[in-house]
């Protein structure tokens, strides 16, 4: 047993998302979205990168050692996968692990809407998932996921940096494919994957022009593409990948995104005051007709209100579902306020509402 495999312990047992360990500082680990100190030594570096590199890949500490930084997964059988980063800094150096649980939650257990296990059928198209870092993206995409699998007879190739939940194959074939082990990058794996029979492709993440190009091409040339970007609603994300793309194919992509998308859900989390845990608030916009005359028209201002008007399909507007949450009581009114879009809508139920020096 690695000796670090004790804090992944005790983070297992308080529930705790994420672990911190810092040259120079005592351990810390994530409970309900807030870092609080583990009861320990302040670490020392050369302490510290011992006790990493005990658990790190022989070419990945190569690559930290050349670079300054890495990702990779760490596994503990029967307790849980781990997706590690460690980077220098200015005292020496640090990680950064995220607990990935071992059971996948499906999308009743995690309380998602109706409409987000139904895109697990689309025949073809593209599925996004959006939000800040630390917002469940992964979960959600995991718990469709693994909808597919139990649901359809079909090949799923998934490609991550790193491979974070690891689906058993059921009623599909599943290969997982890792950025750097089993392929050079994402857009060679894309590339690739459109010669291996995919039905389904997850797409880790869309990070530059040529994974978009690819993964919306995809979408478009008859298969079912998920994929994540760090947006924080339905109508920006439209506009962040299109605004990727030179000016002079912006027109083109347009067109190409507007026929190959089918649905965006933008999430953020939040911290659960009734009993403890986290819950999660989901925008979810579903590409019907009207909202692809939007997106070719260059209107994407009008999507919020092509969300609000298209309720039977089963959309929502980011705010309305954090209102829904407050309403249940819950998560706090001063939460609800800070991750809002509309700030003038929670601002009256807040007891001392602050001044936003951002608007003044």
């Amino acid at each position: 047993m690695a000796k670090i495999d004790a804090f992944f312990q005790l983070m297992h047992e308080q529930g705790a998302s994420d672990l911190h360990l810092v040259s120079g500082q005592q351990p810390a680990i994530r409970m309900r979205g807030e870092l609080e100190r583990v009861k320990y030594n302040i670490l020392d570096n050369d302490e510290l990168k011992a006790m990493l590199y005990e658990i790190t890949p022989e070419h990945k500490i190569k690559q930290f050692e050349e670079t300054g930084d890495v990702d990779f997964a760490y596994e503990i059988p029967g307790l849980a996968r781990y997706r590690a980063n460690f980077f220098e800094q200015k005292f020496g150096v640090a990680a950064v692990f995220r607990e990935i649980p071992s059971q996948i939650l499906t999308c009743e257990q995690l309380g998602l809407p109706p409409v987000v296990s139904k895109l697990a059928t689309l025949p073809r198209g593209l599925v996004l998932v959006t939000g800040p870092t630390g917002s469940g993206k992964s979960t959600t995409l995991a718990a469709i996921i693994d909808q597919a699998n139990r649901l359809r007879k079909d090949h799923i190739i998934t490609v991550e940096d790193p491979i974070e939940f690891v689906h058993q194959s059921q009623s599909c074939i599943v290969n997982h494919r890792e950025v750097g082990i089993h392929t050079k990058s994402f857009s060679a794996a894309l590339r690739g994957a459109l010669r291996e029979d995919p039905d389904i492709i997850l797409v880790g993440e869309m990070r530059d022009l040529e994974t978009i190009s690819l993964a919306v091409e995809a979408a478009s040339t008859g298969h079912l593409v998920f994929g994540t970007l760090h947006t924080t609603s339905a109508a920006k994300t439209v506009d962040r990948i299109i605004e990727v793309f030179p000016s002079s194919e912006q027109a083109q992509i347009r067109s190409t995104l507007a026929d190959g998308l089918r649905a965006i859900i933008a999430q953020v989390l939040f911290k659960r005051i009734d009993r403890k845990g986290r819950c999660a608030a989901l925008e979810i916009l579903i590409a019907n007709a009207a909202v692809r005359n939007l997106i070719r028209e260059s209107k994407t201002f009008q999507i919020p209100s092509m969300i609000q008007t298209g309720k039977k399909y089963g959309m929502q507007l980011l705010d309305d579902a954090i209102m829904e949450l407050f309403n249940k009581g819950w998560i706090s009114a001063d939460e609800a306020y800070m991750k809002c879009n509309d700030k003038t809508k929670f601002r009256p139920l807040l007891k001392n509402p602050p001044t936003d020096f951002t608007e003044v």
